[in-house]
């Protein structure tokens, strides 16, 4: 006789199968069979104690990792650290910084061994880690892996936790018919795995990429019928679906559907209404729901500011979009990438050197990591205004900050006034990581 708790998986599998009734063929993920998989040192972690004044400084192990670019001794390194140090194991940054540096080798094999590695210590490691493990796979696009790991979770660790995670590296991947597979068949397989309302909420985002929307808006019902409530997210991600797909008349039928489930509508709502009257051009209108939200709430954030910054900026109109960030500065929101990669290369076209300056040192005294070609862009304007002195400091600035001297250099000028800027920009993409390195190092 089947368990309550069996009979209700059951029943939930039979009601998502009829919002994915016009899903195309699902994935199956397969065991995967790594192709790398190094040895990790024997002893160490049953003996904490020898050796301990030749182990160099956990925050050594992880400067060394985040500067290294070889992915075989990246590989080793890692998991040499990782076997050897349950302080290390508990670094979550430095997983995903690495996972994300292989994949971007292409180094599939690479992902699994340190992967594989770390599966020794899952039977005593918190759920949390075994939810990490299953996680990063879906940030290296390697979803069946995912599944995989999942699947040969102990016991105890097969939970919401790392549901979840599975559901959240499966979106990593964008595998959405495989995500929809899962979620019928996991939990009716494991009953005491229950979907909670922040698993709904990832379907609802994962459903939000399909051509057909009206699937997600089914979710709503569906937590109805399962006791539970949605929330602001659920109805945040929606609106966000219907406002990327152009669909606004739509996401106004959402917004009325929180009215309906008593949810005041929060900053990230009214964020999303500003991007779609952006995007339908109607600037004045996106101005007043700042203007409301300032006097009324919720108070308006960066994104907020940003939205309208975007809009003033689409339509040339560069006063109003620095009045914009004057507000949003005196309103005591903080300026973010967002804001600096819309008006910067805009202040630079209209010749407004020292507010762009004035931008540049913003980024660096708010710890605000922007693209090189943003400050790039600014040092070029700057020479060729023969600027010289002041687009030296931008780039000594830059130096200091971390940037790579590859992606901000002083530009060179032709004879035919031309000028051309040399940069790497794969190594300009890196800089981020090496920002993680201080933070990491800074923490140990």
């Amino acid at each position: 006789m089947a368990t309550p708790a069996a009979a209700a998986a059951s029943s939930r599998a039979r009601r998502l199968s009829c919002i994915f009734y016009s899903s195309s063929s699902r994935a199956q993920p397969t065991t995967p069979k790594p192709a790398l998989t190094p040895k990790a040192p024997a002893g160490e972690e049953a003996k904490p104690n020898s050796d301990r004044k030749r182990r160099k400084p956990l925050s050594k192990i992880l400067k060394n990792l985040f500067r290294e670019r070889d992915p075989d001794k990246l590989v080793s390194e890692f998991v040499a650290a990782s076997t050897a140090s349950a302080r290390f194991r508990d670094r979550h940054r430095v997983y995903e910084v690495v996972v994300s540096r292989l994949a971007s080798f292409g180094r599939r094999d690479a992902v699994t061994a340190i992967i594989d590695a770390q599966k020794p210590f899952l039977e005593a490691s918190t759920e949390g880690f075994a939810a990490r493990l299953v996680r990063l796979y879906g940030r290296a696009s390697m979803p069946s892996h995912a599944a995989a790991t999942f699947r040969d979770l102990p016991p105890q660790h097969k939970s919401i936790m790392t549901f979840n995670a599975l559901l959240a590296a499966y979106v990593d991947a964008r595998e959405f018919d495989a995500l929809a597979t899962a979620f019928q068949e996991i939990p009716a397989s494991h009953p005491t795995v229950v979907p909670s309302v922040y698993s709904y909420n990832i379907l609802i985002s994962a459903l939000c990429q399909k051509p057909d929307l009206s699937a997600a808006i089914d979710v709503i019902a569906l937590m109805e019928k399962c006791g539970l409530t949605p929330d602001k997210v659920s109805f945040n991600t929606l609106l966000n679906g219907f406002i990327n797909n152009g669909r606004f008349n739509d996401a106004e039928k959402v917004w009325d559907m929180m009215k309906e489930w008593d949810l005041e509508p929060d900053a990230k709502s009214y964020n999303a209404k500003l991007r779609g009257l952006v995007a339908e051009g109607r600037i004045e209108d996106a101005a007043a729901v700042i203007e409301r939200m300032e006097k009324d709430g919720p108070k308006p954030d960066s994104v907020s500011y940003n939205e309208l910054i975007r809009g003033y900026c689409k339509e040339g109109r560069l006063d109003e979009a620095k009045k914009v960030y004057d507000d949003l500065v005196k309103n005591e929101c903080a300026p973010n990438k967002g804001t600096f990669h819309t008006l910067v290369p805009l202040l630079v076209e209209a010749g407004e050197l020292d507010r762009a300056i004035n931008c540049c040192h913003e980024t660096f005294s708010r710890k605000c990591r922007v693209d090189c070609s943003v400050l790039q862009g600014v040092v070029t304007a700057l020479v060729v205004a023969s600027r010289v002195e002041e687009a030296t400091r931008i780039i000594e600035l830059g130096r200091k900050n971390y940037y790579p001297r590859k992606g901000l250099m002083m530009p060179h000028i032709g004879e035919d006034n031309n000028v051309e800027v040399e940069t790497d920009w794969k190594d300009s993409m890196l800089y981020e990581e090496g920002s993680e390195e201080e933070k990491e190092s800074g923490n140990a």
